[in-house]
């Protein structure tokens, strides 16, 4: 077949979070957008499923707050850690102290949130989603990118897409991450994380769930009937810890979760992992790009800043990317005025806040979970430990951590052209 040549004012590369709440601003605000993503669904069975209120504010001003509700949900109104010699747990951040109505976090299953922008924004005559399409490189002219050459997962045709803007979305593995003059500047992890399913009983505990191994952690993710498992090892350990045996690994575990053992509790849970194949190796790597676009180009969430899985927040400042990156583009795409200018001020409203957020996630890394995935755990007790105490014996203090949790640095708001006012 021949290369087909189409053209669209903004590309947006990459269906997650990120790409379908820019898709569905823009499109609300007048802009012309076509969303790519290459895969043909939107079902992943590892995927973060944390909504923050940030983003629950978000859907509220979008009309979307009804439907969301009615999604299968959990809702976590503190976040607790194992801290200390004996792992105790403290509330670290209690969100269920922040005033207004969204002061908890949502479990959703990420499909079921995009399924539901997906819906949203194709009512909007100015809005395509093109499952099944990966973005092989840029369209080049003149040093500036004008475009995206595709090809179609499922028909095996290639095309091109040619737009006045083009937004990296599509996380970590972005093609726009090899560009030189973007500046990859990577930070060491001391982890990676391992991914699997176990089957819940309704006498389980509710919510999000972490406990404390032998060199290792587990943050457990309640989906009603089982529970999404990750349990962050230490960084390149998969092949050792793997030779050492699954049963090994899987009664280590269980003593860390003494209610997860078969046997337990009102039935008995005998659909553990039979095999490695079912526990997924997730390589954690954190970064940032310290230019975030070029002529023609923005890089927004993971694709700028690729965040450690600790505090669980990395989904919602790809969505705070999102809103801020459509406030500034918003006007100038639809008057067709974009320009350099306009990219560059997405980075700096949004770079403050994924520094700072890394910057944090640095210091876990290296007072809390390095120590105890090398089996340190005395190594722990210390500065974190009396921070956890003093958080306790003081409930007003955990609304700091509690509204960085929730909120980031600051709240973005979307486009006035994009609200859409519940009820």
């Amino acid at each position: 077949m021949g290369r087909e040549r189409e053209r669209t004012t903004c590309c947006v590369v990459g269906g997650g979070p990120a790409g379908m709440v820019l898709g569905l601003l823009l499109a609300r605000a007048g802009v012309e957008v076509t969303v790519l993503e290459k895969h043909g669904d939107f079902l992943r069975d590892f995927r973060g499923d944390t909504v923050h209120p940030s983003t629950l504010r978000l859907l509220d001003d979008l009309g979307l707050a009804d439907r969301f509700e009615a999604l299968p949900q959990r809702h976590v109104h503190s976040v607790q850690l194992p801290i200390g010699r004996g792992g105790e747990l403290f509330t670290v951040g209690d969100i269920g102290s922040l005033p207004g109505k969204y002061n908890y976090v949502a479990m959703v299953p990420q499909w079921d949130l995009l399924d539901l922008l997906a819906d949203e924004a194709n009512r909007e005559p100015s809005f395509r989603l093109r499952m099944n399409t990966e973005v092989t490189s840029f369209l080049m002219e003149r040093g500036r990118v004008t475009g995206v050459r595709y090809r179609d997962r499922a028909g095996g045709s290639a095309g091109e897409l040619r737009a006045t803007l083009t937004v990296a979305c599509d996380g970590r593995g972005s093609l726009a991450r090899a560009l030189p003059e973007l500046g990859l500047r990577e930070f060491p992890c001391p982890m990676d994380v391992w991914w699997f399913r176990l089957p819940r009983r309704a006498s389980d505990p509710q919510g999000l769930v972490g406990n404390a191994g032998e060199r290792f952690l587990t943050a457990m993710i309640d989906r009603g009937d089982y529970w999404q498992c990750a349990v962050l090892i230490p960084k390149g350990a998969d092949a050792k810890y793997r030779a050492e045996g699954l049963d090994r690994f899987l009664t280590s575990f269980e003593e860390a979760t003494p209610w997860m053992r078969p046997g337990t509790g009102t039935a008995d849970r005998d659909t553990r992992p039979r095999s490695w194949d079912e526990v997924k190796l997730l390589d954690v790597r954190m970064d940032r790009l310290r230019r975030w676009h070029r002529p023609g180009l923005l890089c927004i969430g993971d694709a700028a800043h690729a965040m450690s899985p600790v505090f669980g927040i990395g989904i919602n400042l790809a969505v705070e990317d999102a809103v801020a990156a459509a406030r500034h583009l918003a006007g100038p795409l639809r008057a067709g005025t974009v320009g350099l200018g306009d990219v560059r001020a997405v980075q700096r409203r949004r770079w403050p806040t994924a520094a700072a957020t890394q910057r944090l996630q640095r210091i876990a890394h290296a007072r809390v979970i390095e120590p105890l995935l090398q089996g340190r755990s005395q190594a722990v007790g210390g500065e974190p430990l009396r921070l956890a105490e003093v958080l306790t014996k003081a409930p007003w203090l955990k609304r700091a951590p509690a509204y960085f949790l929730a909120y980031g640095a600051g709240r973005e708001r979307p486009p006035a052209a994009s609200v859409r006012r519940s009820g």
